[in-house]
């Protein structure tokens, strides 16, 4: 998914030029190398938008799971209160701590390394990344995840997209490895 098709009324994708050069290279060569290519994760937003790719939400006191199917990668955000560590360690999907603000869940993520990209079109960021998520039921059966990009070093401004999660009652998530091909040497031929 292109975030730009997702974006919320109002909000609007203003790259810095350093950011912009990235972007137009990355369009220009129809996202080749893209980090998946290369077994590397999805990261936050472009996890969640994976078509056809489910994910499972896990809550617990204090923490809650988000799993995703593809490449077996695993979020954790802590809703104990906690404050994020003085010192992070950039990491692909970062660093989480959510509250709940009524029915809605309120997610910050910070220390982001900077290899992933934002979606599979090639929007880049830095590490001075920052996510603000609120993930909010509508019904039983759908899920509004509303998403806030913050990097001062991309973008000259913060700017929202909506997800929309729909429930798939009944499934459970496949084992999904990368293996950058290195099965093919030990492929039996017959």
């Amino acid at each position: 998914m292109n975030l730009e098709n997702a974006l919320v009324p109002g909000s609007a994708i203003s790259m810095r030029p350093s950011a912009e050069a990235i972007y137009r290279e990355r369009r220009r060569i129809e996202s080749a190398g893209r980090p998946s290519e290369r077994c590397l994760p999805h990261s936050i937003p472009d996890a969640m938008v994976i078509p056809g790719v489910p994910l499972k939400i896990v809550q617990s006191p204090g923490l809650t799971l988000i799993l995703y199917e593809e490449f077996a990668r695993f979020r954790q955000i802590f809703t104990d209160g906690r404050q994020f560590p003085s010192d992070l360690n950039p990491a692909w999907m970062g660093s989480s701590v959510g509250k709940w603000e009524g029915d809605t869940l309120v997610v910050e993520t910070r220390g982001f390394n900077d290899q992933s990209w934002l979606d599979d079109f090639g929007h880049p960021h830095t590490e001075a990344l920052k996510t603000a998520e609120r993930f909010h039921r509508i019904n039983v059966g759908e899920l509004e995840v509303l998403i806030t990009i913050d990097d001062p070093n991309s973008y000259t401004k913060p700017w929202t997209v909506k997800i929309d999660l729909r429930l798939l009652p009944d499934t459970d998530l496949i084992e999904d490895v990368c293996d950058n091909e290195r099965d093919h040497a030990h492929t039996i031929k017959q």
